[in-house]
């Protein structure tokens, strides 16, 4: 079992924050369309940032920790590549202003990292208490893995969400971005701008994905703290990564299909797991470091084989796959 100090806890908390400060510096308080060029070297030092703490922390820790780390960050990043889909839908949707796109990440990211942190806390709770947890665990991944493959050519529906139509129904919205602001006065009248709607679609968009990244962790961590860092480090380079690949996103066509094999295979480690420690020890257990080459070899076919497609036919786009169909019909 990991041990970690109340200094290690401390330092590493203060570290995020710090790199959490910058991304809300730079994204809230100097708005402005970002370019190839600056996004890439952000990119490059926040993977650099991760990649240098996994190091620090399995020279410490012990390397067995250190793979439950990279592979469960690798994991969380790549789920924050299809979440970063629906980010690119909801502000197509919305029609957001380039200018403002980087405000709209840093919030979503910093309503994900909080949302994340409770259902981390949540989860391990639950798998301390309640053993079963992991067949739970297990059978929500398969479930999620299935749905999202036979939804992989579809996309989330934004307009749909109960909380933006809520929103709308309810709330006195403009039909500009005044600003930036997400609550303004319009002729001494209290109003919402459409930034406002467009950040309650971000939360529970973010909502939905803590559902699966949070178990997805856990299939490859049973550490609270891997799972903490390994969420963070993935998330703190999210909006620096949007801009880097958003012209990319549509060539991607079988992330979703990619992602599906990864979240069963995990979901099977889990159930694996609960059989070996629960029903009987002859039941075999997946070991990180296969956890880790399967991932990686899946997200690298998933890359190679879409980055062919598209060459191959330049028309296909991509989507971010979907947990239940639409009616195309509607739209």
């Amino acid at each position: 079992m990991l041990e970690v100090t109340a200094l290690g806890w401390t330092l590493t908390i203060g570290v995020i924050v710090a790199l959490l400060a910058l991304d809300l510096t730079l994204g809230v308080l100097r708005p402005h369309a970002v370019g190839f060029r600056e996004a890439a070297a952000w990119s490059v030092f926040y993977i650099a940032v991760a990649v240098a703490f996994g190091v620090v922390f399995g020279s410490i820790a012990g390397w067995d920790f250190g793979a439950q780390y990279f592979a469960g960050y690798i994991v969380e990043k790549s789920l924050s590549v299809d979440n970063l889909f629906v980010f690119v839908i909801i502000m197509t949707t919305f029609a957001v202003p380039e200018k403002y796109q980087q405000e709209v990440l840093t919030f979503g990211i910093i309503i994900a990292l909080i949302l994340r942190v409770i259902f981390i806390a949540l989860g391990a709770t639950l798998l301390n208490a309640f053993s079963f947890m992991f067949l739970l665990f297990g059978l929500l991944l398969i479930f999620t893995a299935v749905q999202l493959f036979r939804h992989r050519d579809e996309d989330p529906d934004v307009e749909d969400n109960a909380l933006v139509k809520a929103s709308k129904r309810f709330l006195p919205v403009t039909d500009d971005y005044i600003g930036g602001k997400m609550i303004t006065r319009v002729d001494g009248r209290r109003v919402v701008t459409p930034m406002f709607i467009v950040l309650i679609a971000i939360g529970s968009s973010d909502l939905l994905f803590a559902l699966d990244s949070i178990p997805a962790v856990f299939g490859v961590t049973n550490e609270a703290f891997i799972v903490f860092v390994a969420n963070a480090f993935a998330l703190l380079g999210l909006r620096a990564l949007f801009f880097l690949v958003k012209g990319l996103l549509d060539r991607l066509v079988y992330l979703s299909a990619g992602l599906s094999v990864i979240l069963a295979f995990i979901g099977v480690k889990l159930i694996l797991h609960w059989l070996h420690e629960d029903i009987t020890k002859s039941a075999p257990e997946i070991p990180t470091s296969l956890s880790l080459i399967v991932i990686i070899g899946v997200l690298a076919v998933t890359t190679v084989a879409s980055l062919m497609k598209s060459r191959k036919d330049p028309d296909v786009k991509a989507h971010a796959g979907s947990l239940r169909a639409h009616d195309k019909e509607r739209h």
